[in-house]
C-alpha cells in the first residue's frame, strides 16, 4: 500500500507556547526535528508533502512540495489533513499518511500499523495507553481521499476536532506502546525540548 500513500508532516501550528515560529526548525542535537520526521516517514509512503502556510520558501532546503491550508483561520490539523488530501487527489495517491512535524520519535511502522488496523474502518488513528485508559493521538493518522470533500465541508461548517470528524464516519485504533518513550512526543515548550534532546542522545548513543 506505501505507494499509494502520500505523506503529508503537519506543520501549521502557530507554536505559541515556543514564542512562535517554524518549531520543527528547532534543534534536536545535530538534527532539526522535522528533518528526523522527515526521515522517518519518507520510507513508509509514495511521497511526502509539508503542510504549512505563510511563505513556503522558508521550507526549500527540505525538498519538500509545501501545501497551504485552504480553509482560512488556522481552523487546526483537519485543514492539514484536506491540503494534504487535496494534494494526494491530484497526484493519484488513495490515501494520506499524516503526523505533525514536531514529533521527532513517529514509529517507522506507522503506516503498516494503521493499514493493518483499518478493518473495514474507512479512517485508522494512532493511541497509547496510559495507567489503562486508551489515549487518542488524533494528529497521527491513516485518511482516505475519497472523504475529502466530506472533510470540506465539515471545516467550512465550523467542524475543528478530528475525533468529531472521524467518528461521523467510523475509525479503527492502532495502539503503540510507550515504553521506552513515547513515540507520539511532541515539543510544545522549552522543557519538551530538552527532553526529547535527552531521548534523542540515548537512542543515537554509540
Amino acid at each position: 500500500m506505501t505507494e499509494r500513500v502520500l505523506g503529508t508532516i503537519l506543520a501549521g501550528g502557530q507554536a505559541r507556547r515556543m514564542g512562535g515560529g517554524d518549531k520543527g526548525r528547532l534543534d534536536l542535537g545535530g538534527q532539526s526535528l522535522i528533518a528526523e520526521v522527515i526521515r522517518r516517514l519518507t520510507p513508509q509512503c509514495g511521497a511526502v508533502v509539508l503542510n504549512a502556510n505563510g511563505d513556503p520558501g522558508r521550507f526549500a532546503d527540505l525538498g519538500l512540495p509545501v501545501v497551504a491550508d485552504s480553509i482560512a483561520g488556522h481552523p487546526g490539523p483537519l485543514a492539514g489533513v484536506l491540503a494534504g488530501m487535496d494534494h494526494a487527489a491530484a497526484a493519484g495517491f488513495s490515501h494520506v499518511l499524516t503526523a505533525a512535524a514536531d514529533t521527532p520519535f513517529v514509529p517507522h511502522d506507522l503506516g503498516a500499523r494503521l493499514a493493518a488496523s483499518a478493518k473495514g474502518k474507512p479512517i485508522a488513528l494512532c493511541a497509547t495507553r496510559e495507567e489503562g485508559r486508551l489515549i487518542r493521538q488524533p494528529t497521527f493518522g491513516l485518511w482516505p481521499v475519497a472523504l475529502r470533500d466530506d472533510l470540506r465541508a465539515a471545516l467550512q461548517d465550523g467542524v475543528s476536532k478530528v475525533v468529531v470528524w472521524a467518528d461521523r464516519h467510523g475509525y479503527a485504533l492502532a495502539e503503540f506502546a510507550t515504553d521506552p518513550h513515547d513515540p507520539f512526543f511532541n515539543v510544545n515548550t522549552p522543557a519538551d525540548l530538552e527532553l526529547a534532546r535527552r531521548i534523542w542522545q540515548g537512542m543515537t548513543a554509540g
